[in-house]
């Protein structure tokens, strides 16, 4: 086979994609990746068996949180720009190398840094099949895929300031434990739970920094039609790229959209004073290959979400900055002070024509944990008289597998005393139902992106308190969970340290796991896919 990655839920058959990525990438980029993330782990064994103080190590743990954020599925197409920092990892893995004396170094002069061939040669025997053991390449890889998603939201949070260093010490222990030949899958699993915890951990963190920088999101009417001005659509996740769009498209008579993730920037308070803010363009991730045809503007990915664009035109448009990345798209880069130049894309925007009207209304969003949490004693109220039955967590992806359709009828065929509780692009496959209200309470609660699923828990545990229950368990919440990639692999792992049971995973379980693997997370957690919309319906309204 010329490749191996099975990271994400559309991966060839399930069980991994071996000529070109389902996603778009090809062999050579999927092998840079694998070889990537094996630099990151280098750094991580010399950390943690030299027990390296990490609160020093500033550029060595930024350099490491993009790295892994570049092998997102869907984040970076760019081989040039994935070598390129290939060859900076392993001079800074060299470098603290030399300076905490480490003398078993990975793979010294094993190939050549900057030799492609030989570097495209190395990736193929460190991949992920270079496990050999079914289980423990499981384990290894749930544990890889956990800190993908977990490093994603540790960068956003770094954006706008605010860090954890104990973070950074468990994705380094996680890592190095990777190439440990001595641990058990005993211990793997163990180390996979802690995962789980760190997720928690981090999303906590991420949700500080967007809520001290940008206020608490607030329950928000978001229009889905257009203007007649020319405008940028804006995708991905990082709010600190659409800070500064914001500002630097502020008197330009430039629009700015949000598209599929960037979509809960809208409920922040601090975007609301911007009138050139006016709306959201389409739908999930995935649609982009039409609605940028249609939306005629310059498109600004901030992070993963990229789908290779089938026609020219479109790739003429299309800008990356911080992880993300594709051949021949202009790249902005932040300077020191972490500001970026977005004058190309403004300038861009003002020479094409005004996008394509694809819908009109609104959708209303904003229900993160500071809200719903104000609107508690109406939630309860409404649970107590029965006027509420019961919670559908319906968090996470969506994606392009016709078997999604699931999650759309599944939401239609709710009973109407029910409320869906959402977060991540998954939204999209409901979240224009107009499904209505009990009581002045919308039936879907969009919390906002992936990472807001943090959101999710804090509302759960918050609930189990009112209702002075022992286990979150017993709260009348029922998890039905649409996963695509790593940041959904996060999210699980945070759920199950919280304690959480029986979360239904679908479209598919991950091709990732083995069998024993699944079986162990079946039997303690209770995890199970999914069955035919009306059985399922049945089953979790028993």
């Amino acid at each position: 086979m010329s490749m191996f990655c099975y990271q994400c839920q559309e991966t060839a058959k399930n069980t991994g994609c071996t000529i070109k990525g389902v996603c778009g990438k090809n062999e050579e980029v999927a092998k840079l990746q694998d070889l990537l993330i094996y630099a990151t782990k280098g750094i991580s064994e010399i950390i943690v068996k030299t027990k390296a103080n990490v609160a020093e190590l500033a550029e060595i743990n930024h350099e490491v949180l993009t790295s892994i954020f570049i092998t997102i599925t869907n984040a970076n197409f760019d081989a040039d720009a994935i070598e390129k920092q290939i060859v900076k990892v392993l001079g800074l893995r060299d470098e603290l190398a030399k300076k905490t004396g480490y003398t078993e170094n990975q793979d010294a002069a094993v190939f050549t840094v900057g030799d492609r061939a030989s570097m495209l040669e190395k990736a193929a025997t460190v991949g992920v099949l270079s496990t050999e053991n079914e289980d423990v390449r499981s384990l290894r890889e749930l544990i890889i895929y956990g800190i993908k998603g977990m490093a994603a939201y540790a960068e956003h949070a770094y954006n706008i300031g605010k860090e954890d260093t104990s973070i950074f010490d468990f994705m380094y222990e996680g890592l190095a434990a990777t190439l440990d030949d001595s641990l058990s899958a005993d211990d793997l699993v163990a180390l996979t739970l802690k995962t789980g915890e760190y997720g928690v951990k981090t999303m906590a963190l991420l949700d500080e920094a967007n809520t001290s920088r940008y206020g608490n999101p607030e329950i928000t009417s978001v229009n889905i039609g257009v203007r007649k001005n020319p405008a940028i659509l804006i995708s991905g996740h990082d709010l600190t790229d659409m800070e500064q769009l914001l500002e630097q498209t502020q008197g330009t008579g430039v629009d700015v959209y949000t598209h599929g993730e960037m979509l809960p920037a809208h409920y922040y308070p601090a975007f609301k004073k911007y009138d050139n803010f006016v709306g959201n363009y389409g739908n999930s991730w995935w649609m982009q290959v039409g609605e940028f045809e249609s939306f005629h503007g310059p498109i600004l990915f901030t992070t993963n979400c990229i789908v290779p664009p089938k026609t020219p035109e479109v790739a003429t448009r299309i800008f990356t900055t911080g992880a993300s990345g594709f051949p021949g798209c202009p790249h902005i880069v932040a300077d020191e002070n972490g500001k970026k130049d977005f004058s190309a894309i403004i300038e861009l925007a003002k020479t094409l024509q005004s996008p394509d009207e694809i819908e009109t209304g609104s959708i209303v969003g904003g229900f993160a944990h500071s809200q719903v949490l104000a609107l508690a004693d109406k939630v309860v109220d409404a649970v107590k008289s029965g006027a509420i039955k019961k919670f559908f967590v319906m968090a996470g992806c969506d994606g392009r597998m016709k078997s999604r359709d699931y999650y759309t009828e599944f939401a239609k065929q709710l009973p109407n005393d029910t409320v869906i509780l959402t977060a991540g692009c998954a939204k999209y496959r409901y979240n224009k139902l107009g499904l209505g209200d009990i009581g002045g309470i919308p039936r879907v609660l969009d919390a906002g992106q992936c990472n807001d699923s943090y959101s999710l828990a804090v509302i759960a545990l918050k609930l189990k308190e009112v209702f002075e229950l022992n286990d979150v368990n017993e709260l009348p919440i029922v998890y039905n969970i649409a996963w695509y990639e790593q940041k959904a692999v996060i999210v699980l792992l945070a759920l199950l340290s919280l304690g959480v049971k029986n979360i239904h995973l679908g479209p598919t379980l991950p091709g990732f796991l083995s069998p024993n693997v699944a079986k162990v997370l079946v039997d303690t957690f209770g995890i199970a896919g999914i069955g035919t919309v009306e059985d399922d319906i049945a089953l979790f309204t028993a």
